[in-house]
């Protein structure tokens, strides 16, 4: 098998895989960088000129995984689109909404390559999208060569998916984005056990010895308590959020800890896309029982959306819970925007539940200490830390212990490390090596051809 990351900079970005098996060319999700504008956030596709791709797998529909599949499809017209039920109830609305900022983007911030792709073009490419079932197998027959595609349950999102290829003796796992614990509203990841020849496998939380006592129903927990003691001093709580998965986990479990007298009352606001998505998991949870979500939540909970206006470095003063995006404070977003008039008073509290990039503003602000000068470039506010700061041990992805125990038991032939900073490859490469001497490791370099 031949392999290239067609992702530019490695690391956590325009996720994508381009392997050749056999006579067959598979493309595993097409991303962009969500620290990169323009063509530049999108994966180096002009690697797959003259080998375009026959197939391509969607392992879920964070943006970061599929934020450029229309320009790979827009290369490769003839290349068949796999993933699973509940990814394909969700892809369409997760790629508008893109275009959608996109467009907004261009304008606010003279971007002249946006938009990369057009609501039309999104319409047109719909109907390329093939759902498949977890566990049911695909054979596919290209160019008189097979191969078989299963999807595998991977927890960490609502569709997502690990990918098994079998092509004819030889066993490949994918295991894409995977959390092996269950969420509120998503069962954990559902891996086969036994042998595979190669894995090619995430390593997000290599840096993270995760503590036995931080379970997610003990984090929930810790959570709760924050937010309490936050409004009843009279302060506000922000909790940014990924609107795909986290802000219907949240929710859910704000409803859980209100319906049993847990948390104080206060107004709850939350808007965006993460309020757009709950209709589809209440879709999807209807539908594929593999969700557990209800919409009438929100009603229950009173949620409000937010001020159509926030202003920059100013505190609502609302006494109130804020639910918004991004999950990691990303500029010229509402989290971002409230978080500028927050931070710097006392009674306030901003706690994060999910994976923070180190360069984001979510990742700076982690890195503070109390008192220390904090600018929000984008909208020119300079504060000091003085809200008080929360990282909850709720992220979306696996602990590194479970994924090196699943790929031992596999005991492959090759490993190949994806999808995780430089620090985080190199503890899962460091592991491997010495407890599977005989498996050969591979963290590739972007662009460059490997044989697997």
């Amino acid at each position: 098998m031949n392999l290239i990351d067609l992702n530019r900079d490695g690391g956590i970005g325009a996720n994508s895989l381009f392997l050749q098996i056999g006579d067959i060319r598979v493309l595993v999700d097409s991303g962009l960088h969500p620290k990169q504008v323009g063509r530049k956030a999108a994966p180096d596709l002009a690697k797959l000129r003259g080998q375009s791709p026959d197939i391509i797998l969607v392992t879920h529909c964070h943006l970061d995984h599929i934020g450029s599949l229309p320009l790979a499809l827009r290369e490769n017209p003839d290349a068949l689109v796999i993933m699973t039920q509940s990814s394909r109830m969700l892809i369409e609305r997760m790629l508008h909404n893109s275009a959608s900022v996109m467009m907004r983007q261009r304008e606010d911030q003279n971007i002249p390559d946006y938009p990369l792709f057009t609501h039309t073009e999104i319409d047109q490419l719909a109907k390329r999208f093939t759902a498949l079932p977890y566990g049911v197998s695909k054979r596919l027959r290209i160019r008189k060569d097979e191969l078989e595609v299963i999807l595998h349950p991977a927890g960490h999102v609502v569709g997502a998916a690990a990918i098994e290829i079998r092509h004819k003796h030889r066993g490949i796992f994918i295991t894409g984005d995977v959390l092996f614990e269950d969420q509120r509203t998503l069962p954990g990841a559902k891996f086969p056990a036994g042998h595979f020849d190669t894995v090619i496998m995430e390593t997000t939380r290599g840096t993270t010895a995760r503590s036995p006592d931080r379970g997610r129903v003990t984090e929930f927990g810790r959570l709760i308590a924050s937010i309490n003691d936050t409004i009843n001093r009279g302060g506000s709580y922000l909790i940014p959020v990924f609107a795909l998965g986290r802000m219907q986990e949240v929710l859910t479990v704000i409803h859980d800890a209100r319906k049993f007298g847990h948390l104080v009352e206060c107004p709850i606001f939350a808007s965006g896309l993460g309020i757009d998505l709950a209709d589809y998991f209440d879709d999807i949870a209807r539908k594929t029982k593999h969700v557990r979500f209800n919409r009438g939540i929100l009603k229950e909970l009173k949620v409000k959306p937010l001020p159509r206006k926030l202003n920059p470095g100013e505190d609502p003063k609302q006494n109130a819970l804020y639910i918004i995006s991004s999950g990691m404070l990303v500029e010229n977003t509402p989290s971002y925007t409230l978080a500028s008039g927050l931070l710097g008073h006392a009674r306030n509290s901003i706690g994060f539940v999910g994976y923070c990039d180190p360069d984001t503003p979510g990742g700076a602000l982690l890195s503070a200490k109390t008192g220390d000068p904090f600018l929000f470039e984008a909208v020119k506010v300079k504060t000091k830390v003085n809200a008080h700061i929360e990282r909850f041990q709720l992220s979306g992805h696996a602990d590194r212990d479970e994924l090196l125990q699943f790929a031992l038991q596999t005991e492959a032939r090759s490993i190949v490390l994806t999808h995780g900073e430089a620090a985080a490859r190199a503890w899962f490469a460091q592991q491997l090596t010495e407890k599977m001497p005989r498996t050969k490791v591979i963290d590739p370099i972007p662009g460059k051809l490997y044989q697997v």
